[in-house]
């Protein structure tokens, strides 16, 4: 018996445990999430035996898929957005997702948009998320408990009635976290399908709670036949949602393309399809029947189909989606492995074409083309070669592919085709075959151009020898070849390695060179190059001495292509970094140009002639011309901005601009210094430090310095607690701002009062010389209130002082110096300092 009662409390044990290791695989889906809503409403309302007063949708507008939330939020799993307002505590934005249910970060003020930042831990439900946030709804739940349960079960059974197509219609189960097991267990190799075969993908969705840990991708392929007529799969799309998956997706694209990570997994927009009852075009099903005589047909009949598939206008998406909807793409990769030349021409010309699309290059690479291609690298015939390598060019524009590329030895045979213009050009030779020439090298630079935004890819073409090949193709006069090899050097100029050697080869005067081209796309590329490598002085020398600075200072008049202006300025925002290229682009009336581009321009050309402005200001001409030509007043409005490298250089530019006096009261007029003020609160360090950096011309210049600090209502005891930053040149910048702040007796006793003497203390054992110095000055003017020097000795700040004086820096020495002479003065301080061996150094 006992051993019965045993076996039945294992049992009961096994099954209570399971069933709570099944439950944590249970997703939510939006049938669900809707439920669980329309029965809350049905228990919300005003009276204190209802659950909730109020629960509500944030968006009425709900896809066809059941959920709420825009594309790109539902890529990470998220359902619905859902503003719930309990009894007992405050209105709550809570975010529904496959994972669970969590709170947010609530809607924006300023533009009523929500902040998607989780600020809670998970929950599985709705329900249980609440009973844990608001005690009055645990309580009348608790009362409801029977009728709410009923209504749940009612609620939740009627789906099971729908038809299986319309559970279809549901978010694909892509959005599970398990996902990537699933993956690893069923991954299709793509490289074996037949050409026979007729691959029809749903609709691809993919969760991620944390876009680096929680990678996830399903490809669930099925195999139909309807007649000839198209099979669909996944909900029908309407116009409107279909524009914004794309939208979604070409975001997504750009993304991905502009990260160097090699680690991560890509991100896969959804699978688009047409559906099989819309009213498509005659092209569409033309292609399909092109496709059909591919497949069966003999050589003959396979190069006519090409030539007359090449006919249709392939730039348009609806012909792209027939060739790959019918399994067009599988009979075109496979063509690429048959020995007849013409049938590999004529299915790469239309492969260039149609991967143009971002769902066809991502099937170009799950279908195993790109090893193909790589391979016709090595091909004698130069067609197949140009054609090859524009493809790679087009379906490289995602990480996965430029991995592809490396992996197969693509970027080998990529560079070495750009020894082609140089090494078979033969004076006996034919410019019919020179021309050739150049055409394998442009197309070889622009496949590299896509490939080269990878890290791990730069490295190798850095390894191939790519440089001085692009540093010989960069003299050239070729313009169409000009782009993609300056746009590879642009893209690899951001590793240093890459810049020494671009200094090396001498390529910055070729660069500068076609500045003065006609070709704004060149310019473009030119300029982005010149930024890219203009960190180095030396660089930034060149550039001035082969007469670069003034075709940039005249670029910047043409202000309608707005990607050539950012480039333009970004060069110049480097340049100027040399004084004496900032004197020269006041002589070429640069500044005063700078200044009208202050207002009516995107973000990422504020933020470059902003950097700009802000290192021409470091002279006192240059600030005088930004006040008299009105720079001021946009400047200062740009502080309330909300891009960290904007506020960055803004508040590098005001700072710079207010040690002029008179720029400083024209500041203090338009209220810029409470603006700066404000931005200490920012949660970027990179912000706080410049602000406070701004801080000190304010203050040393301001008329009544003092009075002007304390007007600011806790803005002292704000500062001082900055000083408990873990940021290096946060705490320099705020020891430099206390210095300054101290000057002012009573300043100086409130920030006492709020504890400065223990906190600059706790700091005096770091090593950085930047920090020694200001902290050693703050030290030195808070010596000069109560018995602070005093304090000092107290909270041991004394001794560490005295290592100082080792330093190699002449003005860490002289702050120390000045702060070892204020402690003097107390009897205990002189002895420490003694001890120490302060007079033997």
């Amino acid at each position: 018996m006992k051993v019965g009662m045993l076996l039945k409390q294992l049992d009961l044990h096994l099954l209570n445990h399971s069933l709570k290791h099944i439950s944590l695989q249970i997703c939510l889906n939006p049938t669900t999430v809707k439920n669980d809503i329309e029965l809350l409403k049905h228990f919300s309302g005003k009276g204190e035996q209802t659950v909730l007063e109020s629960i509500d949708y944030t968006s009425d507008y709900e896809f066809s898929n059941g959920c709420r939330a825009p594309p790109w939020r539902q890529i990470h799993g998220e359902i619905c957005y859902v503003l719930v307002k309990p009894h007992d505590v405050e209105t709550l934005c809570v975010t529904c997702s496959t994972e669970g249910v969590f709170l947010n970060g609530g809607k924006t003020e300023d533009e009523g948009e929500i902040n998607y930042e989780r600020k809670s831990e998970i929950y599985k439900d709705l329900v249980t998320f609440l009973k844990e946030k608001s005690a009055k709804f645990s309580e009348n739940m608790s009362k409801q408990d029977i009728r709410f349960t009923e209504e749940w079960k009612k609620e939740n059974e009627e789906p099971k009635e729908v038809p299986k197509k319309e559970k279809a219609d549901a978010l694909p189960k892509a959005f599970l976290a398990s996902s990537k097991n699933i993956l690893e267990k069923n991954q299709i190799n793509f490289g074996k399908i037949q050409m026979t075969k007729r691959l029809e993908p749903t609709l691809n969705w993919k969760a991620t709670v944390d876009f680096k840990k929680h990678k996830s991708l399903l490809r669930n392929t099925q195999e139909k036949k309807h007649g000839g007529r198209l099979g669909r799969s996944g909900p029908p799309v309407s116009p409107g949602r279909a524009q914004l998956v794309r939208k979604s997706a070409e975001k997504i694209e750009e993304i991905l393309s502009d990260s160097s990570s090699e680690n991560e997994e890509d991100e896969e927009p959804p699978d688009r399809r047409q559906e099989a009852n819309a009213d498509l075009p005659s092209e569409y099903w033309q292609i399909q029947k092109l496709v059909k005589y591919l497949k069966g047909g003999n050589q003959t009949a396979t190069v006519i189909a090409l030539c007359s598939m090449k006919d249709f206008n392939l730039a348009q998406e609806t012909c792209q989606l027939a060739i790959r909807d019918v399994g067009g793409l599988e009979v075109l990769i496979n063509l690429l492995d048959t020995d007849e030349v013409k049938c590999k021409i004529g299915s790469l010309k239309i492969l260039k074409e149609i991967s143009h699309n971002p769902q066809i290059r991502r099937n170009i690479v799950d279908l195993g083309g790109l090893p193909v291609m790589v391979n016709i690298l090595d091909s004698p015939h130069k067609s197949l070669k140009c054609l090859a390598a524009e493809t790679i060019a087009n379906v490289a524009k995602f990480r996965r592919a430029r991995r592809a590329v490396r992996h197969h030895g693509g970027i080998t045979k990529l560079v070495a085709l750009l020894d082609c213009a140089q090494s078979s050009a033969k004076p006996a030779q034919s410019s019919l075959y020179d021309a050739r020439d150049v055409e394998v090298a442009r197309c070889g630079a622009l496949a590299l151009w896509s490939c080269s935004k990878s890290n791990a890819n730069k490295e190798a073409i850095r390894q191939a020898g790519g440089i001085p090949l692009l540093a010989h193709l960069l003299k050239t006069s070729h313009e169409n070849m000009l782009i993609p090899v300056v746009g590879t050097l642009q893209e690899c100029a951001s590793e240093e390695n890459y810049r020494a050697a671009i200094k090396a080869e001498r390529i910055i005067k070729n660069l500068v060179k076609n500045l003065n081209s006609e070709n704004e796309q060149l310019q473009e590329q030119c300029a982005m190059a010149i930024y890219q490598c203009a960190e180095d002085k030396e660089t930034r020398d060149l550039v001035r001495q082969h007469g670069g600075l003034k075709p940039l200072a005249s670029l910047l008049n043409n202000t309608d292509n707005k990607e050539r202006l950012a480039a333009v300025t970004g060069a110049i925002w480097k340049c100027s970094i040399s004084k004496e290229n900032a004197t020269k682009f006041r002589e070429y009336k640069a500044i005063e140009t700078l200044v009208g581009l202050l207002t009516d321009q995107p973000e990422e050309v504020l933020v470059n002639v902003v950097g700009a402005l802000g290192e021409c200001c470091q002279e006192y001409e240059n600030r005088v011309l930004v006040r008299k030509c009105g720079g001021l007043q946009p400047l200062v409005n740009l502080l309330v901005g909300i891009n960290q490298t904007l506020l960055v250089n803004v508040t590098k530019a005001v700072g710079a601009c207010a040690v002029e006096p008179e720029s400083m009261m024209i500041i203090d007029r338009l209220d810029g210094v409470r603006l700066l003020w404000s931005l200490l609160k920012n949660p970027h360090p990179d912000v706080k430090a410049s602000a406070a950096w701004a801080l000190c011309p304010c203050i040393q210049n301001a008329k009544d310095a003092g009075e002007m600090v304390r007007c600011f209502v806790g803005g002292l005891e704000l500062i001082v607690n900055l000083l408990k930053s873990d940021n290096k040149e946060v705490l320099a910048s705020v020891c430099a701002a206390i210095t300054n702040i101290a000057k002012d007796q009573e300043n100086l006793a409130v920030i006492t009062d709020h504890g400065v003497v223990p906190l600059l203390s706790k700091l005096a054992n770091t090593n950085n010389d930047k920090l020694r110095r200001h902290l050693a000055e703050a030290i030195s003017r808070c010596c000069m209130w109560g018995r602070n020097r005093v304090a000092f000795g107290e909270y041991k700040a004394v001794a560490p002082l005295v290592r100082y004086l080792k330093s190699n820096d002449a003005n860490v020495h002289r702050a120390t110096a000045q702060a070892l002479y204020q402690l003097s003065e107390d009897a205990d301080n002189c002895i420490t300092i003694h001890e120490n061996g302060a007079v033997k150094v």
